[in-house]
């Protein structure tokens, strides 16, 4: 059973797919663990940590793929890049499938079994795989740390002999994951933070950090399937987006998260929103990658509007990327851990189980997702 683990080429992503921990843990299951030289550098992780782990690291990628019954990637390679795998090799990786059904296709053709990891099921068992939690947990700090980045005044209370500085406001849309952890950040730094759901059930979780919960009295709960918020009424999203406004006016930073795997983000702030906020206010935009959530994000940028600045910076888990390393990894680990027969040191994959008729894109020359099969024909 030899593993991969492969140099991230796609977008200048800093993460890997294994860190030294993960690596020592597969070779004691019996796996010949092969690392593309310089796969951690921007981790943090050098060659020789690899190798100290049990690791072979190979001077390129075809060499490190050679063979190999398992690729452990962070974004979904290109089917070229795998070529001379084992036949049937799967592939654990966040795969972006909505939208790139050629590459799909491409990895099917190739052979490969091509597992999306964001596609886990949100269970108890699958918890400790789920890499859409461990990442936006990470995405959702960074956002906190970005803005007092940006923002160029001091963010607690501060009672000085010259004076009092108020704290800064703090506004997070979204009480998932994301939202939770930003709230968290902004009030270890001193933030004064108020944050909205559209599920009401988040209220409790908001209160539970010290943060106020608002919510118009007009939207009784949106709660919808897998974690996630259904869709709202023309009148629901009226309701909210007058509260939205009037409090956003009186913010200095606004942090929104809104963000579902495979559809356009939705639009919660508009460009009249952003120009009712003070100069120097600051928003940072989780659902960048998706359109944003605010009507003037530059996906990939940070502008300024008039006096306002508006982050909408892409994988800001990657800004920490040896602490998104070590817990993609493990997600990956966990994983993988579930198709291994520790007995016999070699894979053995239930096909059958939930798991993994939820994250399989590709097997057997095709694409068998029931969301994806027959859209690349």
């Amino acid at each position: 059973m030899k593993i991969a683990v492969m140099r991230e080429r796609v977008g200048g992503e800093p993460r890997v797919a294994a860190t030294p921990e993960t690596v020592s843990k597969l070779v004691g299951f019996g796996a010949t663990v092969s690392v593309e030289k310089g796969a951690g550098e921007a981790s943090r992780i050098l060659d020789r940590f690899y190798t100290d782990a049990g690791a072979k690291v190979e001077a390129s990628a075809s060499a490190a793929v050679k063979g190999a019954d398992v690729i452990l990637a962070v974004r979904r390679p290109e089917a070229s890049a795998l070529a001379g795998a084992a036949k049937g090799a799967l592939v654990l990786a966040t795969a972006d499938p909505f939208g790139n059904e050629a590459a799909l296709a491409a990895l099917a053709k190739a052979g490969l079994s091509v597992f999306a990891m964001e596609l886990m099921p949100r269970i108890t068992r699958a918890q400790v795989m789920d890499i859409l939690s461990s990442q936006a947990n990470l995405a959702g700090y960074q956002a906190v740390i970005e803005a007092s980045m940006v923002y160029d005044r001091a963010l607690p209370m501060m009672m000085t002999a010259a004076g009092t500085v108020r704290a800064a406001k703090v506004f997070v849309m979204g009480a998932g994951v994301a939202g939770l952890q930003a709230i968290a950040t902004a009030k270890r730094l001193g933030g004064a933070v108020s944050a909205t759901d559209v599920r009401a059930a988040a209220g409790e979780q908001v209160e539970s950090l010290g943060a106020k919960f608002i919510m118009t009295e007009a939207l009784k709960d949106a709660s919808g399937t897998g974690g996630y918020a259904r869709e709202l009424t023309k009148d629901e999203q009226a309701a909210q987006a007058e509260l939205v406004s009037g409090h956003i006016a009186k913010q200095d930073i606004v942090i929104t998260t809104a963000l579902i795997p495979g559809r356009p983000a939705p639009k919660l702030i508009t460009k009249a929103m952003v120009e009712s906020m003070a100069p120097g206010s600051v928003l940072v935009d989780l659902a960048a990658e998706r359109g944003g959530n605010i009507e003037l994000t530059v996906p990939g940028q940070t502008i300024a509007h008039k006096d306002v600045t508006i982050i909408g910076l892409l994988n800001l888990q990657g800004k920490i990327a040896a602490t998104a390393s070590q817990l993609y990894s493990k997600n990956l680990l966990a994983f993988l851990e579930t198709m291994i027969d520790k007995d016999a040191k070699a894979l053995k994959v239930d096909w059958e189980d939930e798991l993994v008729k939820a994250t399989l894109l590709t097997r057997d020359g095709a694409i068998v997702h029931p969301n994806f099969a027959g859209s690349a024909e």
